[in-house]
């Protein structure tokens, strides 16, 4: 039917007369123009719109026709959103078509089984409440409010919205008048739709499916008819209506996945309305009965073992108005760290810590710094080390699940927060800001830029540079700031582009010469060089061969470089999401000769530290970090000294290794090596070995491998590794 209406409408253009249709113009032209903007389908819309332009071109005689297809021309169209909420507004202000797009949107938008539509026929509405108040006011509401207590399911949902939205609406228009809202619409209306809520519930049509949609839907209206300073003071209806939002947190996790996000987000719209409207004692101050009943439920909601409802209290706790966290701000904060750390050691409840972060910006952000004020109405220098301890501690949450690196969401959610609290500070009291806390923070955001995955490192080197380059307030006590200044340029704040491997990493690398970024560089650097994506591990290889280039020749340098590569390796020997693409690092560096200087010196300490630390993996049953291990012990060879003796004996080992890849993979390996570093072993000997290497099969069973395991030994006058035998346990 949509398809044929356009088409229908476009022929009439070229077979008939404009005195034929004039009788027939108006319908013709509202119908269109409904089609172009309302139609679900795009090509109805965009048909609809071309069908408009034929008959504005050939008639002459629709009205307001050449001003409209400006607004609404084929592209335009192609938005739905920018359809309802933009172009409709423009032609509405035509009065040939105000009512009829109105009336259009009442009877056939907000009962659409599209929930998307619905919500976008609410929002249209809100915005053409202007062009037709009194219409709305006296017509459509008393329309609405019996069907959003209706049998309909998509209708009720949909008038909510609508009631919710052009009661706003009607309330921003009142007060260019000095009117109410209550004195633009009947008393009726006021008493149905602050009924609504208690009707549902008595109902019981908050459960199930249904509830789904009620939910949300209502927490939009408390929090419009909040905003709009409806007249519900001390009424039953606000206990009523706290109710349902104390409700839906605890029991959201019965609620379908896919909804969950969008009803704590309206749920939390909700909350913070109400409270600014409804819980204030007196102008700034809180119910103190309120108050105390909403911080200790949210406080305890905090520990409850469902994780979004761990997540709909921190959010609550975030949002709630200044003078309703005034003298509780230590305890809501204590709240929100001790989630964040117990969690995150248990590495549970990923989305709570994400949200408890952003939270404790919130909380920050809404009390306010004073230096030497109270923990409990202020951020001071008694909880500012606390506060910036979690954020800095969240910003190295790498938790893992079925679902990949989750700890990303509170990274991301630490980096914002910590910028907020940090210009925060620095522009009330720049004096708390300690120059560790300070020299913390920079680090870790270094580390950040300079990780593998795009958007996070472009949120990372964004705050890193926003702090940097912040004048009005300065952040003091930045590390190495005047050169950073010189890497990082203000133009670069617009210029870089963080996500792009091309461009971060040849800026990011020359934090290597900062003694004090470059350990947390460097540990950013490990799992992008060491990593799999093709890109990310191309260009931050390039710039990081480039910057060990630079400093071949300086032996000070290279060996504080190798110190921090060891310290790294140290710190993470047995965390494997580092450890791996560290070694994979390693490999790279030795096969591009990063530490020639080294390998001229025989037994250099740098080799006999790194030969004990990887020996470590000798047990270990990871596939990949014993394949990686293999590739950095070939590498090892071209150490000089008895260093050498040392990885060859490592390697034999790994030759008689229990798993049958790891022989194979050694074998290749070592065939590769004694190719490129002829002068390992005798050259009498060496066709013997590499003929053994090539042609036995290493996946044979362990006593024929280990026979050619020591032959091996014998040519390369290794020990041969001795077999050890458990004594049995006596009885």
């Amino acid at each position: 039917m949509c398809e044929t209406l356009p088409a229908m409408c476009w022929s009439f253009a070229r077979a008939y007369e404009p005195k034929e249709l004039e009788p027939y113009v108006t319908q013709i032209s509202s119908a269109l123009l409904i089609t172009a903007v309302f139609d679900r389908n795009v090509n109805c819309r965009r048909a609809a719109s071309a069908a408009f332009q034929e008959n504005v071109g050939r008639q002459g005689t629709f009205p307001h026709g050449i001003d409209i297809l400006t607004a609404a021309d084929y592209f335009a169209v192609g938005s739905i959103s920018n359809c309802y909420l933009n172009i409709t507004v423009f032609i509405a202000s035509f009065p040939e078509y105000t009512k009829a797009m109105i009336d259009h949107l009442i009877a056939m938008k907000i009962n659409h089984w599209d929930s998307v539509i619905r919500e976008l026929a609410t929002k249209a509405l809100h915005n053409l409440t202007p062009q037709a108040a009194d219409y709305m006011a006296t017509t459509v509401l008393p329309k609405l409010l019996p069907m959003a207590v209706g049998i309909d399911l998509h209708g009720r949902h949909g008038a909510i919205l609508a009631c919710a939205e052009i009661t706003h609406a009607l309330h921003k228009l009142g007060l260019q008048t000095n009117r109410a809202v209550v004195d633009m619409i009947s008393s009726e209306c006021v008493d149905a739709l602050k009924n609504i809520h208690q009707k549902l519930k008595d109902r019981k049509q908050y459960r199930g499916f249904g509830g789904e949609l009620m939910r949300p839907a209502v927490c939009c209206l408390i929090e419009k008819l909040s905003l709009s300073k409806m007249p519900f003071k001390n009424d039953p209806v606000i206990t009523g209506w706290q109710w349902l939002i104390d409700d839906t947190i605890k029991t959201i996790h019965l609620i379908s996945r896919g909804v969950k996000d969008s009803i704590l987000a309206s749920l939390v719209s909700a909350l913070s309305a109400l409270c600014d409207e409804f819980y204030q004692a007196e102008p700034g101050q809180a119910d103190l009965q309120i108050q105390d009943v909403l911080v200790s439920q949210y406080i305890e909601g905090l520990k409850s073992p469902q994780m979004l409802t761990r997540c709909g209290s921190a959010l609550a706790l975030g949002c709630l108005p200044r003078f309703m966290i005034h003298g509780k701000v230590k305890q809501i904060l204590e709240g929100l760290l001790q989630m964040c750390t117990v969690s995150q050691n248990e590495e549970k409840f990923t989305e709570a810590r994400r949200d408890a972060v952003k939270a404790i910006s919130q909380v920050c952000l809404k009390a306010g710094v004073c230096a030497h004020g109270s923990p409990d109405s202020a951020l001071c220098s008694e909880n500012v080390a606390e506060v910036y301890g979690v954020l800095l501690h969240c910003m190295t949450d790498y938790t893992r699940d079925s679902r990949g690196d989750v700890g990303a969401w509170v990274r991301e959610a630490a980096m914002t927060s910590i910028m907020d609290v940090t210009l925060l500070v620095a522009i009330s009291a720049p004096e708390i800001l300690l120059p560790d806390l300070v020299k913390r923070m920079m680090c870790c955001l270094a580390q950040q830029a300079a990780e593998k995955i795009d958007r996070y490192r472009a949120h990372a080197g964004n705050v890193f540079l926003c702090l940097l380059h912040s004048k009005e307030p300065a952040v003091p006590h930045i590390p190495h700031q005047e050169e950073l200044l010189r890497i990082f340029p203000f133009e670069t704040t617009t210029s870089l582009n963080w996500s792009a491997p091309s461009q971060a990493f040849q800026y990011i690398t020359q934090l290597l010469g900062l003694p004090q970024y470059q350990y947390h560089t460097l540990l950013g650097l490990t799992v992008s060089v060491g990593g799999i994506t093709e890109s990310t591990v191309h260009f931050s290889s390039h710039s990081l061969f480039e910057y060990l280039r630079g400093i071949q020749e300086n032996n000070a340098a290279l060996t504080q470089f190798g110190d921090t590569l060891l310290s790294i390796f140290r710190d993470n020997l047995r965390n494997d999401m580092v450890s791996i693409p560290f070694l994979g690092m390693l490999n790279q560096m030795l096969a591009n000769s990063c530490f020639e200087i080294f390998a001229t010196q025989e037994n250099h300490q740098f080799c006999v530290d790194i030969l004990d630390l990887c020996k470590e993996f000798k047990k270990s049953k990871v596939i990949a970090k014993l394949r990686v291990s293999i590739s950095v012990f070939c590498g090892l060879i071209q150490f000089q000294g008895e260093v050498r003796k040392r990885v060859l004996a490592q390697l034999l080992m790994l030759l008689c290794h229990p798993f049958p890849v790891i022989r194979k993979t050694t074998a290749g390996q070592m065939y590769e090596m004694l190719l490129t570093y002829d002068d390992v072993i005798d050259p009498e000997v060496l066709d013997d070995v590499m003929t053994l290497l090539s042609d036995a099969n290493w996946e044979s069973d362990l006593e024929t491998v280990r026979t050619h395991r020591n032959q091996l030994c014998d040519w390369l006058k290794v020990s041969q590794p001795r077999k050890i035998t458990k004594n049995p346990v006596p009885s």
